[in-house]
């Protein structure tokens, strides 16, 4: 029986290199991508993206939709890795622990699109609690969250790493427009009435995020932090991937290191509270090229080799 062939496309990018890198070891399957002569061969584009089994793309949302309408052939699935696809009908949100059957609906999917980075941290706080009803949809949420700068793609790493580095701010946030790209996708995903507020920033770090999300318990209608941090608790048992911190150990924990879990596709969730005001915070860690990228791609090929 043949190996089934993934074809990545875009894989010069810092997403694309880093899942040939996962990728390019592994004896359960072919491995192919364009020399640079062609990657802006279009005809040469679709007959790759044609051939094989399982296509990656790793490219400019424009690029995305334009490799997908290149797809004549019926058996060929995809993992769309940029935003241009997140909150399309017909494709499968790649976060396999986001519900008991998504996992399932990812292995038998021909159109997966990985999640953001930022959105796979409040997604994966917020769903659960709203789904227990103990967080109400129409809460006023905002998401609060520092990446690496890896997270703003080639030009920042460039602006990091070139030979201005030393010039770089230590700290940026961005965003300020309040239209980011991301709320859409948030606020799709985990079920909420209204788009959240999201206030992203930029450290002097290459990899990694902190996000975090306030949340007031009097308005939540007399719920309590534990049974927040409950919630996860079950949501997660038994996810390979996904931790909730124990209370006892946040009781304790003073800082959050948002390079904690780099190089990995874990993301460590905590619920910090704060009983004498009625303050929870949630916390997610993960690194944005692991579990927010690359890692997250890898996961979900697995997942769809299952039914290659």
């Amino acid at each position: 029986m043949a190996k089934p062939l993934v074809f990545i496309d875009g894989d010069q990018g810092t997403t694309g290199l880093l899942i040939h890198d996962r990728l390019r070891h592994r004896s359960d399957l072919q491995l192919a991508t364009l020399p640079a002569a062609e990657r802006k061969d279009a005809a040469r584009r679709a007959e790759a993206i044609n051939a094989c089994d399982i296509a990656i793309l790793c490219l400019p949302d424009a690029a995305a939709r334009d490799a997908v309408a290149a797809i004549e052939n019926p058996a060929v699935r995809v993992i769309d890795a940029s935003s241009a696809h997140r909150t399309t009908a017909g494709w499968v949100y790649g976060f396999p622990e986001m519900d008991a059957g998504q996992a399932e609906r990812i292995a038998t999917a021909s159109r997966v699109t990985n999640p953001g980075c930022y959105p796979t941290g409040a997604i994966s706080l917020l769903r659960p609690l709203i789904e227990a009803g103990l967080v109400p949809r129409d809460y006023p949420v905002s998401v609060h969250a520092v990446s690496g700068y890896s997270g703003g793609g080639r030009p920042s790493v460039e602006q990091y790493e070139g030979p201005q580095g030393a010039q770089a701010l230590a700290f940026q946030l961005y965003g300020t427009a309040l239209a980011h790209k991301h709320p859409p996708e948030m606020q799709r995903y985990t079920g909420l009435d209204h788009r959240p507020i999201f206030v992203p920033a930029y450290g002097a770090f290459r990899q990694g995020i902190v996000l975090t999300i306030p949340l007031e318990l009097r308005l939540l209608a007399g719920v309590e932090g534990k049974q927040l941090h409950a919630a996860l608790e079950r949501h997660y048992a038994g996810a390979a991937h996904v931790r909730v911190i124990p209370l006892e150990e946040t009781k304790t924990l003073t800082h959050l290191n948002p390079q904690a879990l780099n190089g990995t596709n874990n993301m460590d969730l905590g619920v910090f509270i704060n009983e004498e005001h009625g303050h929870v915070l949630l916390s997610a860690v993960f690194d944005n090229l692991g579990k927010g990228a690359s890692g997250a791609a890898v996961q979900n090929l697995d997942l769809m080799l299952q039914h290659a």
